[in-house]
């Protein structure tokens, strides 16, 4: 084998090796990405905006709250403030239900209040939600803000 062929042939084992070894790597990273209800767990802020739609002309709203998820499928809402048309409400603190698929998608419901549907990023550092009851457009964003 000539010097040359001999360099190629050591580089290239010397890449194949490394590919083999990073794998196992990727695939830890690729399962890492799943989630579940626990994903969520500690205090977020939820900041949204849209309308809603009673019979005539739509109403523009919008909502910041306090949401403590609790990685078990419960919520407590801890402060709220809406607007909807200008006008602005502080609501009471409230509870209420969520859960996460693996493919970090799920679904939120207030209780006695609004249902959404959930896009979670694979640590639960943040999540999006779109309101899915008839006649509103609503959604945004949900970032933790502690453990």
């Amino acid at each position: 084998m000539s010097r040359l062929a001999n360099g190629l042939w050591l580089r290239s084992a010397i890449a194949l090796v490394a590919v083999a070894v990073t794998l196992p790597a990727v695939a830890h990273d690729e399962r890492a990405d799943k989630c579940g209800t626990a994903t969520l767990n500690g205090l977020y802020v939820f900041s949204a905006s849209g309308f809603t739609m009673p019979a005539g002309a739509p109403l523009p709203k919008a909502v910041t709250e306090f949401i403590r998820f609790n990685g078990d499928g419960t919520l407590d809402v801890l402060a709220s403030t809406h607007s909807i048309n200008g006008v602005v409400a502080r609501s009471v603190p409230g509870t209420g239900v969520y859960s996460v698929d693996d493919a970090c998608t799920g679904t939120l419901q207030f209780n006695g209040g609004p249902g959404f549907d959930l896009f979670v990023a694979s640590r639960g550092g943040s999540l999006w939600m779109i309101q899915t009851d008839q006649n509103n457009v609503l959604e945004g964003r949900v970032v933790r803000i502690s453990p």
